[in-house]
């Protein structure tokens, strides 16, 4: 899978989610500090996300300190749906519940060993077959060509 991957700093487990995703057999391309340097979250965490969107990347990991503002850079741009996740489970029900194609990282709170177990989860998680999630999903993709209230 392709993975655009993108961070405004080094700080925390910045360094660790590429060398990760590549053991783990994915194709990483790197945005911000993990690129050149540049250290703003909505410059290098849109790009990850029109990376997505543009069919560059099958998904995108978007990280800031708190998670908050990659998460809120990826979500501004029409196709993605990024989720910030500081736990397994929140990983796992944003893939199934919210069919997420851009998953957001805390480096204050995502240490190591949590970082091995969200991506376990974001990797194996599986989109709901369930009518009800289904239709949250359509409905997210209808907002995104431009909401009809």
């Amino acid at each position: 899978m392709r993975i655009s991957l993108a961070s405004d700093s080094l700080d925390g487990v910045a360094s660790l989610v590429a060398p990760e995703l590549e053991r783990r057999g994915h194709t990483v391309i790197l945005h911000g500090a993990l690129a050149d340097g540049r250290a703003d979250w909505a410059w290098s965490c849109s790009e990850a996300a029109a990376d997505v969107a543009a069919g560059r990347a099958d998904q995108a990991i978007v990280c800031c300190w708190t998670g908050t503002g990659a998460s809120i850079a990826a979500n501004k741009v029409p196709g993605v749906r990024a989720a910030l996740c500081v736990d397994a489970v929140t990983a796992d029900g944003a893939r199934t519940w919210n069919d997420a194609n851009a998953l957001a990282l805390s480096l204050r709170l995502t240490s190591p060993q949590v970082l091995v177990e969200i991506l376990d989860a974001w990797f194996a998680g599986t989109v709901s077959p369930e009518d009800e999630d289904r239709a949250n999903i359509a409905r997210i993709t209808e907002v995104d060509r431009g909401f009809s209230g």
